[in-house]
């Protein structure tokens, strides 16, 4: 799930793993694809993260494995084919 955040410019990415997770982050175009460590916190991970306006493609790796967001329906395909959860900001 990704919602604005709390200080203007930045959105939190909050994900609830189905199962034991050990390790989540966040990796997307805002972040050149480099996976941003979540933290986890009552059972749900999370993490926030400035980002200007505009149309941004993302993905959760959880343990290692990359997932759509499954509480986002926006979605959109990558230019190497992949499918990646999308958020507008602006």
């Amino acid at each position: 799930m990704v919602k604005k955040g709390r200080r203007k410019g930045t959105y939190r990415f909050t994900l609830t793993p189905n199962g034991e997770a050990r390790k989540a982050s966040v990796a997307g175009d805002f972040t050149g694809w480099g996976p941003v460590a979540m933290r986890r916190r009552s059972g749900a991970f999370g993490v926030t993260v400035a980002l200007p306006p505009g149309c941004y493609q993302y993905k959760f790796v959880v343990d290692g494995q990359w997932v759509t967001d499954p509480d986002n329906s926006d979605w959109g395909v990558s230019d190497i084919g992949t499918i990646n959860s999308v958020v507008t900001v602006g």
